[in-house]
């Protein structure tokens, strides 16, 4: 039996391309002649694994006319119609086929790819499921991409990943799932995970430029810009024409210091991918810090031409206006900034280091604290804040840095805040004593007092402490 079966493989595949032939030349109003179903099952299925899918159609529906009883055949009529966007017609095939045929694990799967189209997430992942039960070991571990891909729709990476184990268990090496567990360990925002994971993917796949990228993503995330850095350099020796990583390698840059070579990453991304406003915005941006205004200016302005609605293009416009002496007009475009992004923490900080400027106390601390409101980690409006209080009043600071520690516990900056204000009231065995627990539970955060205040450095008591 086995052998007659190869015979008939051997003979399909040598007559494919006759067939072929003689379909396209019925496509132009030539006889046909008879084709038994299999032959035209394979003709269908040489257009639909070419995405030919209105030849794919023309002939499943040919097919079915000759062959009404066959359900393959109806099958590939639904495929075909799924193919080309006819969804609810691929729908109604499929509902006649059920009423006919005991479902199958092809027409389960064919079923949940119509409704994820539809994006009918709840549905899609119900015929996944049920195509599982039916289907053979080797398929299960693409069923259960496709099913993770389902709950990656609805944002439920959690889901997704259980999914995706599943399918690793079944093959290891599915080189899909190991991305899509990477990418969701990102979402997620478990990025050394999604580092391992990615690592692991290149292992396998050292020159596949879509993982470096990600790794480097990944790495960005994690704020390990160095490293992120080395990985899109990996990214751009496989594929140099990949707009998007000179776009994040400009950003790795910009946060690194290194504004020239950021200037040229940004330049780069733009020469393959047209001009970008924010690639142009964060140029403006580099050339701020690297002191050189007129060109920072320039290229907000060319920003703010190509998206006028920016907020970072003419937040940088009003903090030029304030290096080059304008603070007043340049709380304007501060203010611009905020009206069009008021979930900004940054924009409110910096209209608050503008209002302090212009020594207006009052209106400083009130947008220290709306920034404080919207980001409550951000160390150094913190700290300006507190010194802004302090200015006027050191229990007044202790005061809000006692009510701060205890609407925002996790920031734990604030004792290192608190512990100089302790000393600045002589309460000195206090902040002795509470540095000594600050050390004690994040020593890194805890040292950075030396680095905000740099008069700790001659406490020779905090000197030791921080020693042992």
């Amino acid at each position: 039996m086995f052998d007659d079966e190869e015979e008939n493989d051997d003979y399909f595949a040598s007559n494919l391309n006759e067939d072929l032939e003689r379909f396209e030349a019925f496509l132009k109003g030539e006889a046909l002649g008879f084709l038994d179903s299999d032959r035209l099952e394979a003709i269908i299925d040489h257009y639909l694994i070419t995405n030919q899918y209105s030849k794919a159609k023309l002939c499943a529906e040919h097919a079915v006319s000759q062959f009404s009883f066959n359900v393959v055949l109806s099958l590939r009529l639904a495929q075909s119609m799924s193919a080309m966007g006819q969804l609810k017609e691929a729908l109604n095939i499929i509902s006649q086929i059920e009423k006919i045929e005991v479902p199958t694990c092809e027409i389960l799967l064919t079923k949940a790819s119509i409704f994820s189209q539809l994006r009918d997430t709840k549905s899609a992942i119900k015929y996944f499921k049920e195509s599982l039960i039916l289907s053979e070991p080797e398929d299960k571990d693409e069923i259960y991409l496709d099913l993770a891909m389902e709950y990656e729709n609805s944002n439920d990476y959690k889901g997704a990943l259980t999914v995706l184990k599943e399918a690793i268990k079944y093959n290891p090496k599915n080189e899909g799932a190991i991305y899509e567990i990477a990418f969701c360990y990102d979402q997620l925002g478990d990025y050394e995970k999604a580092i391992k994971c990615y690592s692991d993917f290149i292992d396998e796949n050292p020159y596949s430029f879509t993982a470096w990228y990600n790794l480097g993503n990944a790495y960005s995330k994690s704020e390990d810009f160095e490293k992120a850095v080395w990985a899109y350099d990996y990214c751009v020796l496989i594929n140099e024409d990949f707009g998007p990583v000179y776009f994040n390698l400009g950003n790795a840059y910009l946060s690194l210091d290194n504004y020239q070579l950021s200037i040229n990453s940004f330049n780069k991304c733009m020469e393959l991918d047209g001009e970008d406003p924010v690639a142009l915005c964060y140029i403006g941006e580099a050339h701020e810090q690297l002191g050189e205004l007129k060109l920072a200016k320039e290229y907000y302005k060319q920003s703010l031409e190509l998206a006028p609605l920016l907020p970072d293009a003419w937040l940088g416009l009003g903090i030029i206006e304030d290096l080059e002496g304008r603070t007043r007009e340049g709380i304007v475009l501060i203010n611009k900034a905020a009206d069009l992004d008021p979930d900004n923490a940054g924009i409110f900080s910096v209209l608050a280091g503008a209002h302090e400027k212009l020594e207006e106390f009052e209106l400083a601390k009130e947008y220290y604290l709306m920034s404080l409101d919207l980001d409550s980690t951000d160390e150094a409006c913190l700290t300006s804040c507190v010194d802004l209080i302090n200015n006027d009043s050191l229990k007044e600071g202790l005061d809000f840095i006692l009510n701060f520690t205890e609407k925002y516990p996790e920031n734990e900056f604030s004792q290192v805040l608190k512990v100089n204000i302790l000393w600045k009231l002589g309460r000195k065995p206090e902040s002795l004593a509470l540095f000594a627990q600050c050390l004690l539970n994040n020593s890194e955060n805890a040292k950075e007092l030396f680095e905000t205040y740099p008069e700790f450095k001659k406490i020779k008591k905090f000197i030791e402490l921080s020693a042992e």
